[in-house]
């Protein structure tokens, strides 16, 4: 790869560390800029910034046992040229140990810092030298540190995960967490065949393979820009992990029914159900801001779908004109998005024990607003992208003591491979690398008649 490659990736590197931008943004961003790079070079640099951010707390721990100055008090250029010299170093087998050293000792001199390659130079050949000698602390004295290394996993996390999972479901979904996650498709087929959109897209070079517990989920392959395929502009399918598809499976939504979708962007769920009820009903997607909510207009104009209803509206904001009129109140809220790390790696090291419990009470708050709204008889359907009993079981737990309604069995809904004692009772947590899918919490409950 050329010296340009290397000085886009440590600007996304930058960009995501110190401009505090999500990763899959950062890099989306850049692809976009960069679409007419070589379809090679656009997936090196998408490769190592999210291995890079991926694997950030294993390679600090291995720079810091090189290095004379911490990572810590490096300069944001010099260390994010380390740090992604050093993945290429021990995670990309294809990049020559002394081409990515090169490259990065040249990087560090375009950069300005003309004083600092002997640095750079030193502690990467110090390590391509020493890699085998590495120490990593000992899982039997230090289980938390040392999972939390081996995994790139933050110490609070890990300490987390081992206390409510345990030792072996807790290094099941950390090994996970580091296997990149596939396109998950979501195929629309109310107007045209699966036949006709698998044509569509293999006649495009993409591979299409079934995914796992639904009939209409595909994952693709060996494409370069999902909006450059015609199946996706003409509205045939939608990016959606099956776990999400699973949310619409738990609603089971009838024609005619009135759905409140109460923070619904970018709408994937609410096309999910309006898909589900025909041209017959109503799903009224809500969300914050109107940038969120075009998102949503953009996508339902894309799906040619006439019975979703995309408005601006605060979740947090009681609302009285929709006070027990839904049928199904969906409830996907805020959370600190734990299961999908491997989507969005650096979500594990902005998240904070604090961060969670500030939206436990946001979303509390939102379960009053939609309690309010679903009628006598009607459902709601909590869910979640994220892990652990605080924002999940335990909101439900609370929610159904302090409310008029009850769990409903989820097995007449969800495919037979994922019952469970808990989805007998009305909820369901999927974890990676236990389940293939994303981590999701689901939960279906129905308000008791008066």
């Amino acid at each position: 790869m050329t010296e340009n490659s290397r000085d886009i990736i440590v600007r996304i590197l930058t960009e995501i560390s110190d401009g505090g931008i999500y990763s899959h943004m950062a890099i989306r961003g850049a692809m976009e800029k960069y679409r007419y790079l070589p379809r090679q070079e656009r997936a090196f640099i998408t490769r190592v910034c999210e291995g890079t951010i991926e694997r950030m707390i294993e390679i600090d721990y291995i720079i810091d046992q090189f290095a004379t100055i911490p990572v810590e008090k490096m300069k944001p250029v010099i260390r994010d040229i380390l740090r992604s010299a050093v993945y290429q170093i021990r995670y990309m087998d294809a990049v020559p140990d002394a081409a990515a050293v090169d490259e990065a000792v040249k990087l560090t001199q375009a950069k300005g810092f003309y004083n600092l390659k002997g640095f750079v130079n030193g502690v990467l050949r110090s390590i391509v030298r020493g890699e085998d000698k590495i120490v990593y602390p000992d899982e039997a004295a230090e289980p938390v540190r040392a999972l939390s290394i081996r995994y790139s996993m933050p110490e609070w996390i890990v300490a987390s995960f081992l206390d409510e999972y345990g030792p072996i479901v807790t290094r099941l979904m950390l090994k996970s967490f580091l296997v990149e996650r596939p396109t998950i498709v979501r195929f629309k087929t109310d107007r045209i065949s699966p036949q006709t959109i698998l044509e569509s897209l293999k006649s495009q070079g993409v591979t299409v393979r079934r995914a796992p517990y639904l009939p209409y989920a595909y994952i693709l392959s060996d494409y370069n820009y999902l909006p450059s395929l015609a199946a996706f502009r003409n509205g045939w399918i939608f990016p959606q992990d099956v776990s999400s598809m699973l949310v619409t499976e738990a609603a089971a939504p009838l024609k005619g029914d009135y759905v409140i979708d109460m923070c619904a962007a970018p709408g994937g769920k609410s096309l999910h159900i309006a898909d589900r009820m025909g041209n017959f009903g109503e799903v009224e997607s809500r969300d914050l801001t109107e940038e969120k909510v075009a998102l949503i207009r953009e996508n339902v104009r894309r799906a040619g779908i006439i019975n979703v209803k995309p408005v601006q509206m605060d979740a947090l904001v009681y609302d009285a004109s929709s006070e027990e009129r839904a049928d199904i109140v969906l409830c996907d809220v805020p959370c600190s998005g734990l299961g999908v790390i491997s989507r969005k790696s650096d979500i594990k090291y902005r998240v904070t024990p604090e961060k969670i419990n500030s939206l436990q009470e946001l979303q509390r708050l939102i379960l009053r607003n939609a309690a309010l709204y679903v009628r006598p008889g009607g459902r709601l359907i909590y869910s979640t992208c994220t892990l652990g009993r605080k924002e999940n079981l335990d909101n439900v737990r609370w929610f159904t003591e302090n409310f008029p309604f009850e769990m409903e069995s989820l097995n007449p809904f969800l495919p037979r491979p994922l019952w469970r004692l808990t989805t007998e009772e009305g909820y369901l947590q999927l974890m990676p690398g236990i389940h293939d899918a994303d981590g999701f919490f689901i939960a279906r409950m129905r308000k008791k008649v008066r």
